[in-house]
């Protein structure tokens, strides 16, 4: 994978609290996706296990408020498309 952009972000969780509760971390995944298409402009995204592992800690019910990813946007594959990976910052 060719590395062309890198960008550090905080993602704000807060109203993933208003979903009902057996839906909590499955609708921050979403919003979490739907964060980085809208900021790389790009539709491949893909999370990185330790972020998930991350978004899933606590459970369904009780997701985090906030968190901060590494978002790093490359090539991939014989036909060069793009692809947006996030991470988990450290």
């Amino acid at each position: 994978m060719d590395i062309n952009e890198e960008r550090m972000y905080v993602v704000p969780l807060r109203k993933v609290k208003d979903a009902p509760r057996t839906q909590r971390a499955a609708r921050a995944t979403r919003v979490l996706k739907e964060f980085v298409e809208k900021h790389s402009k790009c539709e491949n995204i893909k999370i990185d296990k330790q972020l998930n592992e991350k978004l899933w800690e606590r459970g369904i019910e009780s997701s985090p408020s906030k968190i901060k990813i590494r978002v790093v946007k490359g090539e991939e594959g014989e036909e060069k498309r793009e692809v947006v990976t996030a991470y988990l910052a450290e």
